[in-house]
């Protein structure tokens, strides 16, 4: 190995130049040689640079050659290593190799079956699937035979009649198990008439012979049981109802039967009971109305109008009613109750008959059309549940239709009520109601035909009522009282009953004629008040009729509108003049001077000017006896007035308006030269003031 210099060992830390190491090397006793190559040796090293193996070796100064022996020894010893490993381990490896040879025989064998069995596999699923195809073709065939087994046991079924059926059907009773069997009979005759196919079977002929008799037997035996319940319905006392519910009712399939298949039978059976039931309903209703004809309580006659006098007008006048009944003919009074109860049940006529008790026309009418609505509806349903057309309903009820229809036939040409007619619209309008809320329509023609007759007689007697005013005789009807006029309280207790009748329904020509009624009633009114001798009466018996008309009017309800408002208008216009009237019968001269005088101006150039002579008479008589005057004016109103709170009211009215012409003479007299010396006869405001509060109070 050469020397290496301390100079050119690389210590860790230092960075390494290979090409100031290698430029030391000797080759020169490798110049000659063939063998060796130099040539790429820079570039070599410099791919080796970075090589750590390289670098270590290089870094310790170790020669190439010495380094490259160094490591083939190492490399034989290991060799040698290895090998005596091989030679130890040979045992072993010659039973490893002896284990794999074995291995493979066996595997070689196994390799043998498994060929075989996957020539067996292959031959197996062929079989397989052969098989799979019979299967598919048995399931085939067996679902076809199912499939004809379950249509031939339907026929079979539906076809063959068990003795079982024959039995029942001729001679067991109608019950139920009757109706289930007559059922699967319906059915049985459907099944051969309906199916072409089994028509044309073979079977057929032997069976239907007997299906046919079958037939007529059950319609015969149906038929007779049938009729036998139907005459039960005209026993007398009998509750028709309960008798088609539990009864009837249970056996409808009975007419669905006879229905398909024994059409004539049917038609008789309907036919037999719509006339049973045509008469005994009529029947009831006909022995209804007259036990209430006995319970009817009149309440007008022809001669009950507005404008007839009650006076007895000969000695053949017909007894009149008592006051308590005949106050009915005008006011609604607890009439109206019969609207609020619309629902209650029907009157019961002996009951009613065995307290003596008499009821309104409308109360009886309300009746009637209630029993009508219920046995309806109930008729109704019945025959939809059991016959299932409505027709029948119609058919039993042309006869109970024409009872009640002669019997308001007959009421209403001889009803002169026309709050009671007006009431049975109303009565008309919420059975209508009634019946849409059931969704029943059977009596809508008859409820509107009955609507129709009402109101033509309605409009009659209310012309008659107004005729009476208009061609009223004033001379009969006078009276020389300056209180309200029973004509007047008539018209007001009338017209108050008909608007609050009216505000449910709206009926606009009902307002146009009671805008009629009270302009006949006002030309009346203004006759029979010029009647009076003195203006003085005429206003005060104009004020008591109006007064007590408004009264009336706000007792009925808040509906009273655009008349209410008239009659009030006229209150206040009619109060206006009887405050001038009453003053100036007591104040006159004071007023004629307030009224052509007061205005003037003192200061101007008038001809006549206003002086202290002229004012002090009116003064002194003023102060001398206004006490005693308002003291009269009181008395005068109490005893005019027959509404006290009304008197009153017009009392404080007229003192306000004699304040206010004696302010008006006050102002004047203080404008006049010298008024001032009229001072201590002047009655101060204050004073005045203390004696309207004083009457004031009173009310």
């Amino acid at each position: 190995m050469a020397d290496v210099t301390p100079s050119s060992v690389v210590s860790p830390g230092s960075t390494f130049d290979l090409g100031a190491f290698v430029g030391d090397l000797n080759v020169e006793d490798d110049l000659g040689s063939d063998d060796v190559s130099l040539e790429g040796l820079q570039q070599e090293l410099e791919e080796c640079k970075n090589d750590e193996v390289v670098a270590n070796i290089l870094s310790k100064g170790t020669k190439l050659r010495d380094y490259t022996k160094g490591v083939e020894n190492d490399l034989r010893k290991v060799e040698l290593d290895s090998i005596q490993d091989y030679i130890k381990e040979s045992d072993n490896l010659v039973s490893l190799h002896d284990q794999i040879r074995d291995c493979d025989s066996i595997l070689s064998h196994m390799e043998t079956l498994l060929s075989g069995f996957q020539a067996e596999i292959g031959s197996i699923s062929s079989d397989i699937k052969i098989l799979q195809e019979k299967s598919m073709d048995m399931g085939l065939r067996l679902k076809n035979r199912k499939v004809a087994e379950s249509k031939l046991a339907k026929f079979v079924e539906d076809i063959i009649v068990p003795p079982r059926m024959v039995d029942i059907l001729v001679d067991g009773e109608v019950n139920e198990e009757y109706l289930r069997t007559l059922e699967t009979l319906s059915k049985k005759l459907k099944f051969v008439e309906v199916d072409p196919m089994v028509k044309a079977s073979k079977a057929l002929k032997d069976v239907q012979p007997e299906l046919e008799k079958l037939r007529q037997k059950a319609v015969s035996k149906v038929f007779d049981f049938i009729v036998q319940k139907l005459y039960a319905l005209r026993k007398p006392k009998t509750n028709i109802q309960i008798l088609q519910q539990n009864v009837l009712l249970k056996y409808k399939y009975v007419i669905t039967f006879l229905k398909e298949h024994g059409k004539e039978i049917y038609n008789e059976v309907r036919a037999a009971y719509i006339d049973t039931m045509n008469k005994v309903l009529s029947a009831h209703f006909r022995a209804y109305i007259q036990a209430l004809e006995k319970l009817q309580l009149d309440i007008a006659t022809a001669e009950d109008l507005i404008g007839v006098e009650t006076r007895s007008s000969g000695l053949f006048t017909r007894a009149r009613e008592p006051l308590k009944n005949r106050s009915a003919v005008f006011a609604l009074g607890d009439r109206i109750n019969i609207i609020k109860g619309i629902e209650e049940p029907a009157l019961i006529p002996h009951i009613a008959e065995a307290s003596s008790l008499k009821y309104p026309y409308e109360v009886l009418f309300r009746s009637l059309q209630k029993l009508l609505m219920d046995t309806a509806t109930s008729e109704y349903n019945f025959c939809e549940d059991f016959f299932g057309e409505e027709n029948v309903f119609y058919e039993i009820f042309s006869g109970p239709f024409s009872v009640i229809d002669e019997h308001v036939n007959t009421i209403l040409p001889n009803c002169y009520d026309a709050i009671g007619l007006m009431l049975m619209i109303l009565i008309i309008r919420q059975h209508q109601l009634i019946m849409s809320r059931r969704r029943i329509p059977c009596l809508d023609s008859y409820l509107d035909k009955v609507n129709i007759s009402l109101w033509p007689r309605f409009k009659m007697v209310f012309d008659m009522h107004l005729s009476s005013l208009r061609n009223a005789n004033v001379r009969t009807l006078w009276e020389d009282d300056v209180h309200p006029h029973y004509v007047m309280r008539r018209y007001a207790e009338f017209t108050a009953s008909l608007i609050h009748l009216n505000t449910e329904y709206g009926d606009g020509q009902l307002e146009l004629n009671l805008e009629r009624l009270r302009m006949a009633v006002d030309d009346l009114i203004i006759k029979l008040a010029k009647n009076f001798p003195k203006p003085k009466l005429q206003t005060v018996f104009l004020i008591n009729n109006y007064d007590m008309t408004i009264a009336v009017l706000k007792e009925a309800g808040p509906e009273g509108g655009k008349i209410q408002m008239h009659f009030e208008e006229l209150l206040k216009s009619n109060t206006t003049l009887f405050v001038e009237e009453l003053l100036q019968e007591h104040f006159n001269d004071l007023i004629k001077f307030v009224k052509s005088r007061a205005s003037e101006d003192s200061t101007s150039s008038n001809d006549k000017p206003i002086t202290v002579a002229e004012v002090e008479p009116l003064v002194k008589d003023f102060a001398s006896r206004w006490k005693a005057a308002i003291e009269l004016m009181h008395k005068d109103v109490i005893t005019s007035f027959s509404n006290f709170l009304c008197g009153m009211e017009i009392l404080r009215a007229a003192l306000t308006q004699l304040l206010l012409y004696y302010t008006r003479l006050s102002d004047c007299i203080k404008r006049i030269v010298g008024g001032s010396a009229l001072n201590k006869d002047l009655v101060s405001i204050s004073s005045i003031m203390y004696e309207i509060r004083k009457y004031s109070r009173t009310f």
